[in-house]
């Protein structure tokens, strides 16, 4: 054991490090709550409003560090005070005065709820009660409505109740009529019965098991059933067949002619394979972009989008009323802290979005210019290397970041691809690739679909170099059937 000096540097996660490196990964919204969270919690911190000349100044961090700073006998001295902004007298109360009060009427106002106010007390009449959105349905409640008004009995509605719970997202039942009866201590037969008055309310089919029961129900509901007994044929035996459009193969074992299949066919792709599907359909969430790509002449210009996001100051409520006390010129102190740091981190994330969308503009300027086919292949490393940051950092400022340019809406990770190779010696982004395969397919014959071999057959005419597993994975992420599903004879 011995004792010796050594010098060594390490960097240290500190919570202001932290706290900036955790701004740079939440998206605008999750900004907008943080801030929002901040401006609840931190008394130095405001919301500045932009209202017109006679606007209070903000108070600068200096300004008031300086106020809290200052002994009680300097302020009683004979010396000229430090120049501080202007404060209206029927704004700040004086000493003495009910702060309690005077909190209560500091109601934050937003520039639309104003607005509305505006209007509101104009001779515009408002919006009506039915215009008003509220909350959609939802399959449980509307279900349930049909429950309570049918004969299901106490016990009945009970149990309804529980297969209603038990239901997928698309409709079906997740559990078996033996499970349900088991965890519910009643017989499978009184479970059956109920799963059977189930599938009869609306949506028809509601609570069936799988897709052959489904259909099944649709096609003998006794309101509007299916006579064709084809229809019902297909539907027990040969929905395998149909899935690969194997009509040939349908015609032959039911004996019937290949057109009375088409038609039978038709007649089941009129059914809803997800019973729930009106009931599923999520509130769409609108993106808000980060950064704008505009172009002004032969020139991109890259702006901020600061439109709902708040700006902060530091509030000089506080200047007047820290007075001598230890335990408040110490919380003072330590919210002030907080409350540069939270402005410099917010300000450090924006100028590192600009300089990430500048980089990126600068590597994919065709793509701006022409369109997604024109896609470079791109990765985290050379943005980093132009901006001379790190590869994490250009990764955390791109997730959840949204950018609108020409071409619509992008995230920003959006124009990073790997390359796929051409005869020309250029190498395209695989985005670009998908482009183009969703293009081919686009403008195929539906009698004779493009196979994934016909596919790399056609890239490869254009310069393309690529395999057909490739091409398989790449149609896969895009949501297109293989040829034989895609294939329509009707």
């Amino acid at each position: 054991m011995r004792q010796d000096l050594r010098m060594s540097t390490q960097l240290v996660m500190t919570p202001q490090l932290q706290q900036a490196i955790k701004l740079l990964q939440l998206s605008r919204p999750e900004l907008v709550d943080l801030v929002r969270s901040e401006l609840m919690e931190n008394p130095l911190l405001e919301e500045a409003h932009e209202i017109g000349t006679s606007a209070e100044e903000p108070v600068s961090s200096v300004e008031l560090q300086d106020a809290v700073d200052a002994p009680q006998q300097e302020q009683a001295s004979t010396e000229p005070e430090r120049s501080a902004p202007e404060v209206k007298a029927d704004e700040v109360p004086k000493e003495g005065a009910d702060w309690e009060a005077y909190a209560d009427s500091m109601e934050y106002l937003p520039p639309s709820a104003g607005a509305a106010t505006r209007t509101n007390n104009d001779d515009e009449e408002g919006p009506s009660i039915e215009a008003t959105l509220t909350r959609a349905e939802t399959l449980a409640e509307h279900l349930m409505w049909q429950v309570r008004l049918s004969n299901f009995g106490e016990t009945g509605e009970d149990v309804a109740e529980y297969i209603v719970r038990c239901l997928s997202p698309a409709g079906y039942l997740q559990e078996s009529a033996t499970q349900v009866a088991r965890k519910l201590g009643v017989s499978t037969l009184k479970v059956e019965t109920l799963v059977r008055k189930i599938q009869q309310l609306d949506p028809v089919a509601i609570g069936s098991r799988n897709l052959a029961e489904c259909l099944w129900v649709q096609a003998n509901h006794p309101e509007h059933p299916v006579e064709d007994p084809l229809v019902r044929a297909i539907i027990a035996k040969h929905l395998h067949n149909l899935e690969i459009r194997n009509y040939q193969a349908v015609a032959r074992d039911t004996g019937e002619a290949l057109e009375e299949v088409y038609e039978a066919t038709k007649v089941i792709m009129g059914m809803d394979p997800r019973p729930a599907r009106a009931y599923g359909v999520e509130t769409p969430q609108y993106i808000t972009p980060d950064v704008y790509i505009i172009k002004v002449g032969e020139e991109f210009l890259v702006t901020l989008n600061d439109d709902g996001l708040p700006r902060l100051r530091i509030s000089g409520l506080y200047k007047e009323a820290v007075g001598d006390h230890p335990k408040a010129k110490e919380y003072i102190h330590e919210r002030m802290r907080s409350a540069q740091w939270l402005i410099r981190s917010i300000q450090q994330r924006q100028r590192t979005i600009v300089k990430v969308t500048r980089s990126i503009l600068k590597f994919q300027r065709e793509f701006f210019e022409r369109g997604p086919q024109h896609l470079r292949p791109l990765i985290l490393k050379d943005v980093a290397e132009d901006i001379e940051m790190h590869e994490s950092t250009v990764s955390r400022v791109t997730t959840n970041k949204y950018v609108h340019t020409p071409q619509g809406i992008f995230e920003l990770k959006y124009f990073f691809n790997a390359g796929i190779s051409r005869t020309t010696g250029d190498d395209l982004a695989s985005e670009a690739v998908k482009e183009r395969i969703k293009k081919l397919i686009d403008l195929e014959d539906e009698a004779h679909p493009y196979s994934d071999q016909r596919l790399v057959e056609l890239l490869q005419e254009e310069g393309i170099d690529i395999a057909r597993r490739t091409v398989a994975k790449y149609r896969e992420q895009l949501g297109v059937l293989s040829s034989a599903k895609r294939r329509k004879l009707f």
